[in-house]
């Protein structure tokens, strides 16, 4: 082996497979998103590529309500994350809630993309759902505190959802990606919303340090994490470790997953909003110290699973339902992140572009680049700080020894 190939993956290498598991889990996770896990396999047997149909269209023509999915489209989740790398190639720093108020605001509503669902060019906010609809309507329409943007959201996983790419800016530094992903986030989301977006980022800025493992990183995601959300993740890890020691089946790892993690996240598999619904008195969605979103846990409890194989843990995790696509997204983050680009298929990343509209490596360069200069202004600024506290630390000794 050459010595490049010893020092494994590089940063350029990694940003691209991070944004290639970010569609990839989108793409193949959002024709059967919302389904159980009886329904998929009922319906598809095992979902393992990107060429399937959306069940709401393939059972009922008109069931997509104007909308398109398969075959590789991507979901609001992709393309927020896009929005966000917008953001950054933008502003050219970190961020915080001000620019939630402002950049965000931008992307989502004034910017016109191609969104596939719709198959057209529109600005993204005629896509996304109320949650993250909340964003305009907080920052532009109410004018409020930027910081305050997220209070009185429904809390659901749209922050985390979109959040890699502060990871990225943040590599190998967990706890700066946990910080500033709650500092901007809190624009969007709060309470275990909010607290997802913190240790997704978290995770994938660990997944960024060479040689680690998912172990590691789950680890990592685990110490950042407060309340509901460190208890779910540790919960989830630990079913995750022993199913993987006994090399259990898929089957008997969702079923105790889903069991696992019902004291936080009761949700279970009723996700339809329907008529009958409303009035109804719940605590789902509604702020919460013991409840977390299920989407992250669950996503580190299939990678782990997995050993921390991509292609693994990403179809284990969209093949468990529900919230597929997103659940997908997040494990595709983590673990693409973690092994670079090794895990793009040329072909899928091929269609995936094709069928979106994309240039996803052209996406990631980009970033990568942006990222770059985001590290070296904050080295630049470290070494400041440095030498003025070494010059303080000097002003102390004088002062101690009376010259």
């Amino acid at each position: 082996m050459t010595e490049r190939q010893n020092a494994g993956p590089t940063f350029d290498g990694r940003v691209r497979g991070l944004l290639h598991g970010v569609a990839f889990g989108d793409a193949i996770g959002a024709p059967v998103e919302k389904l159980t896990p009886a329904e998929i396999r009922d319906m598809y047997g095992w979902v393992g590529s990107l060429d399937n149909a959306w069940h709401r269209t393939s059972r009922n023509p008109a069931g997509g309500n104007g909308r398109v999915r398969g075959n590789g489209i991507v979901t609001d989740d992709t393309l927020m994350t896009l929005a966000l790398m917008s953001v950054y190639n933008e502003v050219r720093r970190h961020l915080d809630a001000w620019d939630m108020a402002d950049g965000m605001v931008r992307q989502i509503a004034w910017v016109r993309r191609y969104v596939p669902e719709l198959q057209r060019e529109a600005p993204l906010i005629e896509r996304l759902f109320y949650p993250e609809k909340w964003i305009f309507q907080r920052h532009q329409l109410a004018a409020c505190d930027p910081r305050q943007g997220g209070i009185g959201n429904m809390v659901n996983c749209g922050a985390a959802m979109y959040i890699a790419p502060v990871g990225v800016v943040n590599a190998c530094d967990p706890q700066a990606a946990y910080d500033e992903a709650i500092a901007f986030a809190s624009g969007h989301q709060q309470s275990y919303g909010l607290e997802a977006a913190g240790v997704l980022a978290g995770a994938v800025a660990a997944a960024f340090i060479p040689g680690t493992s998912i172990d590691a990183v789950a680890e990592k995601a685990y110490h950042l994490a407060k309340d509901g959300t460190r208890a779910a993740i540790g919960e989830i890890a630990e079913a995750a470790t022993a199913l993987r020691d006994k090399g259990a089946e898929h089957d008997e790892v969702v079923a105790t997953f889903h069991a696992r993690i019902r004291p936080f996240s009761p949700l279970g598999d009723d996700l339809d909003h329907t008529a009958q619904k409303v009035g109804r008195v719940t605590a789902n969605y509604q702020p919460s110290r013991f409840f977390s979103i299920e989407e992250l846990p669950l996503a580190m409890g299939f990678a782990i699973v997995a050993g921390g194989d991509f292609r693994r843990a990403v179809e284990a995790g969209v093949n468990s339902g529900r919230d597929a696509d997103s659940i997908g997204v997040m494990a595709g983050a983590i673990l693409g992140a973690m092994h670079g680009e090794a895990v793009i298929d040329p072909l899928e990343a091929a269609q995936i572009d094709k069928i979106n509209r994309l240039d996803l490596a052209g996406e990631a360069e980009t970033f990568s680049r942006t990222a770059r200069t985001i590290f070296e202004e904050a080295e630049a600024r470290n070494l400041t700080i440095t030498r003025e506290r070494a010059a303080l630390s000097n002003c102390n000794a004088t002062e101690d020894g009376h010259v």
